[in-house]
């Protein structure tokens, strides 16, 4: 048995792409998964499985999720293990996450990203806008706002492949509420 987090990308976030926390637990109930719960109204969605392999589950939840909804749905699973590592890691220093008026944000991958593409990315940082990565996160310390920053994410994601993004916060309640 494992325990999950699934994050789902572009679920309520229009009118159209709407659905509920009981939605979410019901479609991962008839998978067969255990102790489903969803996080939030942002596409969270915790539970237990068993053992299989990641790519196998991902595909399993993304193709249900198809089925239900009528759209694609892309998925990022992280494992307990896995979010506990994000939710402790501070890629910036304390005091500068304090200093920032913005929210620590953490982009999760589908895959680690090779050197090339991390360091393009890197590249794109200033001190507006600080990126630093984790095995398959990508943490972004914008100085304000998101939707403020002059941070080129279509660039990013053009290097990265797609992402789904939570706040740090987010991410560190989640894992306090499961995964302590």
């Amino acid at each position: 048995m494992a325990s999950y987090a699934a994050f789902l990308r572009g679920v309520n976030l229009g009118s159209n792409r709407r659905v509920s926390g009981d939605e979410l637990r019901a479609i991962f109930t008839r998978l067969g998964f255990r102790d489903v719960d969803a996080f939030r109204t942002s596409g969270n969605v915790v539970f237990d499985a068993d053992r299989a392999p990641v790519a196998k589950t991902r595909a399993r939840i993304e193709a249900a999720l198809a089925d239900t909804l009528g759209h694609e749905v892309m998925v990022f699973l992280r494992s307990a293990r896995e979010l506990n590592a994000i939710a402790v890691h501070e890629p910036f220093g304390a005091k500068l996450v304090r200093a920032s008026k913005g929210k620590l944000q953490v982009s999760l991958l589908a895959d680690k990203p090779a050197a090339g593409p991390r360091n393009k990315v890197l590249d794109l940082a200033g001190d507006d806008d600080r990126l630093a990565f984790g095995p398959r996160e990508l943490f972004w310390l914008p100085s304000g706002g998101t939707r403020d920053s002059a941070l080129d994410m279509k660039t990013i994601e053009k290097l990265l492949g797609p992402t789904t993004m939570r706040t740090k916060g987010t991410v560190e309640q989640l894992v306090a509420k499961y995964f302590a």
